[in-house]
């Protein structure tokens, strides 16, 4: 039974994806579009390949993330921020290109999210070991009180071994845990933690999070954990097929019976205009300006107080300036991520729905075509 939309509205809808890189030209925009039009307010993104750490704020999301700062082309992980919830977050902590943690102000215990991005089964065990011993670091850290949300791309197979069947229950999609699931798993066994993404009853595909490269074979290897007696905060966890950003893991979806507190900022604040410079230093403007001055100021009123007569004074200068002076427009970013992107990004979201729905040979070259064809589009926009 699907949850109504006021119902929805007491719950945070959070996501984990493996989006493979957000380099090329276009991926950002693309990204932004297609999480917008999920209920999602908080994805936990991995491989983005960015260098350093920072927040980048965009119009409809803002995105924290964590890299490196000599290596391109890396892991990198991160956070994208939807709608009003960039007002509860209260710390971004950037650990690693593989690990970083957000800390959200909720009702009653705040929230820490732990973004991880393992490595692959066939590296060494002292790189995963490594990997394991920061992420425990990461948990030690964090205040007791908070609710710990460890997600991300685990790489990870879990199994319906007896010995964890306590932490991972029997929805899982594996018979038997790789290496990198026994790690998992034991993490969550020393933590008290449990892994909620194979503790719902889904059909096959609603499981699987990554598509191996023979375009047939579906694994389980992204995951959700959650401290123990937490865990009836979380109502689903399933994965979308539809949002698509060329990478072959799908997004998950989690759903958390949480409400975050409303925060509000005055927007009654005064920023600093930002006049057009190349009319203060046109003469002619400025001798316009002084006469638009001289005119209000001498219409104006005598006024009994200090503060009533600046007032006015204020008032006057600031509507001349801006009959005369003009404020300076705001110079458009990313002005090439036109009507043509968003066309050609459709036709290809099209193609691969059609490509879900039958798997041929001829659909598969066809989605291959509308993606190599968007890319060229978005790569030939911003050079121009």
């Amino acid at each position: 039974m699907k949850a109504s939309a006021k119902n929805m509205s007491n719950k945070l809808c959070i996501g984990t994806w493996n989006v493979k890189t957000l380099l090329k030209p276009g991926k950002m925009q693309e990204l932004g579009e297609e999480l917008v039009k999920t209920q999602l307010e908080i994805v936990a993104i991995q491989e983005i390949r960015w260098p350093g750490t920072g927040l980048i704020k965009k119009k409809d999301f803002s995105l924290y993330y964590s890299g490196t700062i000599d290596q391109t082309g890396q892991a990198s992980t991160g956070f994208i921020i939807l709608g009003g919830v960039i007002n509860n977050v209260t710390g971004f902590e950037a650990i690693s290109e593989r690990l970083c943690k957000i800390r959200i102000k909720s009702k009653y215990n705040n929230m820490t999210m732990i973004n991880m991005y393992a490595p692959v089964e066939d590296k060494v065990d002292a790189e995963k070991e490594k990997f394991y011993d920061d992420l425990q670091t990461v948990i030690d850290r964090t205040p007791k009180s908070d609710t710990i949300l460890v997600l991300g791309d685990a790489n990870a197979k879990l199994g319906k071994e007896d010995v964890y069947r306590g932490v991972s229950r029997k929805h899982t999609l594996h018979e038997m845990s790789n290496r990198n699931g026994e790690m998992l798993l034991e993490l969550a066994l020393g933590n008290n933690l449990t892994v909620m993404s194979t503790q719902f009853q889904h059909k096959k595909i609603h499981k699987g999070t990554w598509l191996a490269p023979d375009q047939m074979t579906l694994n389980q290897i992204d995951h959700v954990l959650i401290t123990i007696k937490k865990k009836e905060l979380i109502e689903d966890v399933r994965t979308m097929r539809g949002p698509n950003i060329d990478s072959d893991h799908y997004l998950l979806k989690i759903i958390v019976n949480q409400k975050l507190p409303k925060i509000y900022y005055k927007k009654n604040r005064d920023f600093t205009a930002r006049w057009d410079e190349s009319n203060l230093k046109n003469p002619i403007k400025l001798q316009e300006y002084r006469r638009a001055l001289y005119t209000k100021l001498s219409k104006q009123k005598q006024q009994q107080g200090v503060e009533q007569e600046w007032e006015q004074i204020k008032s006057a200068i600031t509507e001349a300036a801006n009959e005369v002076i003009q404020t300076r427009s705001k110079k458009q970013r990313n002005e090439w991520w036109d009507e043509d992107c968003q066309l050609a990004n459709r036709r290809k979201n099209e193609a691969r729905r059609k490509w879900l729905q039958h798997r041929t040979r001829a659909s598969n070259e066809w989605y291959h075509k509308k993606r190599n064809e968007a890319n060229r589009m978005c790569a030939t926009k911003k050079k121009e």
